[in-house]
């Protein structure tokens, strides 16, 4: 049982048969509306549910995600997910999966190396390239040097996670757009739709989780719940392959996660969070002279 890394965690319930209609990715958005918090955060894990006949019965691990960056310097992202598995019928599992990326401000290019040791023996990494247009390209170094396209417009991570804030803001229910986040083998180019929720900008209700976004200012941070699901592209209704469910804060922090990997589920309750001193987007002079 291979543990994907959950995409886009800095956004990163199941919806079965949704109908997800083919269609134009969504706009590459202008990230100078959208200011990002530089931070770390750390969520613990436990088992929410779990289902069929060779079910998960506990789960311990963490995720850990480093983001720095802005518009003018781009996007570097660093994520670790160490998870352990429970089983009575097929043993214990651990997998841990590491991912590096490097999203250029524009969003019209992708560095992505990703490693992967399951119950300690490494699997092949997975390092490349990919740039954005019409066609979407895709250099591979690793595991093996290859290249190919897809039809674009495809959004990478951060840029996806900013429509995701844009159309929050905006009052936008849904949102539909292919993503490539170099996960997996790094061929893959995912079908994506996000359902957002009502605002709120209330303490949260649940005391027991995220305490970190219970504290200080961002407890009366605006935020919106977000159902993100994957798909293997094609047409007609499908049924995800993986959800992710989570509360996005207006700065690009993520709370209240919930992965949805099918026969089982995690919850990631946030733990610590640290922001970073010297964060650029508190200097708005020094982010419009980049620009220029």
């Amino acid at each position: 049982m291979r543990l994907r890394l959950a995409p886009a965690l800095f956004l990163l319930a199941a919806m079965p048969g949704v109908a997800l209609a083919a269609g134009p990715a969504a706009p590459v958005p202008d990230e100078a509306a959208i200011r990002l918090t530089n931070h770390r955060a750390v969520y613990d894990l436990s088992l929410a549910r779990s289902t069929g006949t060779r079910a998960v019965e506990g789960v311990r691990g963490r995720i850990v995600i480093d983001f720095s960056g802005d518009a003018c310097r781009g996007y570097t992202m660093q994520t670790r997910q160490v998870t352990l598995l429970n089983s009575g019928e097929s043993g214990d599992r651990t997998s841990d999966l590491r991912s590096t990326t490097f999203e250029n401000g524009d969003g019209k290019s992708f560095r992505f190396r990703t490693t992967t040791i399951l119950n300690n023996v490494p699997s092949p990494a997975v390092d490349g390239t990919a740039e954005a247009g019409d066609p979407f390209k895709v250099k591979l170094k690793e595991p093996k040097r290859d290249q190919f396209q897809v039809e674009g417009p495809v959004l990478f991570p951060i840029h996806h996670m900013i429509r995701l804030i844009e159309a929050a803001k905006a009052g936008e229910t849904t949102v539909s757009a292919k993503v490539f986040d170099g996960s997996d083998d790094g061929r893959k180019v995912y079908d994506t739709l996000a359902i957002i929720g009502r605002p709120s900008a209330a303490p949260a209700s649940d005391t027991e989780r995220d305490k970190p976004l219970r504290e200080g200012d961002r407890a009366g941070m605006r935020r919106w719940p977000v159902t993100l699901s994957y798909f293997t592209p094609g047409e007609g209704e499908r049924t995800p392959i993986y959800t992710l469910t989570f509360d996005l804060y207006e700065d690009g922090v993520s709370g209240r996660l919930h992965l949805d990997y099918g026969d089982f589920a995690i919850d990631g309750n946030m733990s610590r969070l640290d922001l970073a001193k010297d964060d650029p987007k508190s200097d708005p002079k020094a982010e419009a002279a980049c620009r220029k």
